[in-house]
């Protein structure tokens, strides 16, 4: 089995759909199934992953997401892609490159997949340009729909995507990697770093971007109005230096970006997962926060329904209300009891979200739709 797989975004960028798309990567090449990558020209990105070719299409800036470079793909693309001869054509959520590709699986005649990655019409409403979000619907709608089969992230967004008329439209659950993210990595010099060296305080963790739309600014009243808690902020992204302002002289330290073992050594290392943003497909993150340990207070976005349980392993509450964050927080944060248990919990949950099981659900769409045959994910 051959599947070609076109990206809007792949390394050497780091972000949630990269890290899907690498674990989704790395699981074919363990299943012994062939693949190519058709993804963004970005400078330094290596042609090869796993030993599998990487097709770079060049592109400029993203208007609202400027860490993307996106262009069409080129004559020599479709070159490319022809000689492979492709069994499968998966689109990670087919914006440009993916609509191209959409264009060239269809000269071609081959089974499409199209999975949802981005909400790019909320994402443009919080870039302060709300009059192109149902245009941006209907164009991801129609991407979607000339594809054979539509994978949703989580069950809140395949409920909102057949309510919009989303046809054919599966769930392609999230896991997780229980062994990279893992309470063992708990470590008391990164709990001195996480909290500007007060370790014995209840340490508030943030992993993800730096932007208008994951409202981490709704953190300030929370660390302002609890005692002994301090916030520390990993990631990075276009709204950084205004967040150091905005939070100078609250008990907050800003890590940067992490990756690897560091990463997993601060989600260990803190007490509390926090999630504020305002749109999300998923949220990886979350689930990585449970198997390392934490509970997790979030916004009532992407998988939340999916793996919230309320006061179990955490608790959700509606986007933008900080007074029930700041409570929900508070009452973990002041029952040493409750959160050992809460914690508990969010890794006994977490070590039901593996990976392996999902991602083969995903070779078994391709088989059915390479067989003509209606999937059963």
């Amino acid at each position: 089995m051959r599947i070609a797989i076109f990206t809007e975004t792949f390394l050497p960028k780091i972000d949630g759909i990269v890290t899907v798309v690498c674990l989704l990567l790395d699981h074919l090449s363990k299943r012994g199934v062939e693949y190519m990558v058709v993804a963004p020209g970005l400078d330094n990105g290596e042609d090869h992953y796993n030993g599998n070719p990487v097709v770079r299409v060049p592109g400029v800036p993203f208007p609202i997401y400027p860490e993307l470079k996106v262009g069409p793909p080129t004559p020599n693309t479709y070159r490319a892609v022809k000689a492979y001869n492709p069994d499968l054509m998966h689109f990670i959520h087919p914006l440009i490159i993916g609509a191209g590709g959409i264009l060239m699986a269809k000269r071609m005649r081959k089974p499409t997949l199209a999975s949802f990655h981005l909400d790019v019409a909320q994402m443009a409403i919080h870039h302060g340009l709300p009059f192109t979000a149902p245009a941006l619907w209907q164009y991801t709608k129609t991407n979607f729909n000339v594809c054979d089969y539509a994978l949703a992230p989580s069950k809140l967004v395949q409920e909102q995507m057949i309510e919009r008329d989303f046809k054919n439209v599966g769930l392609w659950k999230r896991g997780v990697n229980i062994e990279k993210f893992n309470p063992n990595f708990c470590d008391q010099a990164m709990r001195n770093k996480l909290s500007d060296g007060n370790p014995d305080d209840v340490i508030l963790l943030y992993v993800g971007r730096l932007s208008k739309e994951k409202q981490i600014a709704n953190l300030r009243p929370v660390v302002e109005s609890i005692p002994n808690v301090r916030l520390a902020i990993v990631g990075d992204g276009p709204d950084r230096d205004e967040l150091h302002e905005y939070f100078a002289g609250t008990r907050t330290t800003f890590m940067g970006y992490m990756t690897g073992d560091e990463l997993s050594t601060a989600y260990a290392s803190a007490d509390i997962f926090t999630f504020t943003s305002a749109l999300e497909s998923f949220g990886l993150v979350m689930v990585e926060a449970m198997a390392s340990g934490l509970p997790v207070v979030t916004t009532l976005v992407g998988g939340a329904k999916d793996i919230i349980q309320e006061g179990y392993n955490g608790y959700a509450y509606d986007v933008g209300d900080v007074d029930t964050l700041t409570n929900r927080v508070a009452t973990i944060a002041s029952n040493p009891n409750l959160r050992k248990t809460m914690s508990q919990n969010a890794r006994a949950f977490a070590e039901t979200q593996t990976w392996d099981a999902m991602m083969d659900e995903v070779i078994e769409c391709y088989q059915d739709l390479i067989a003509g045959t209606p999937p059963k994910i």
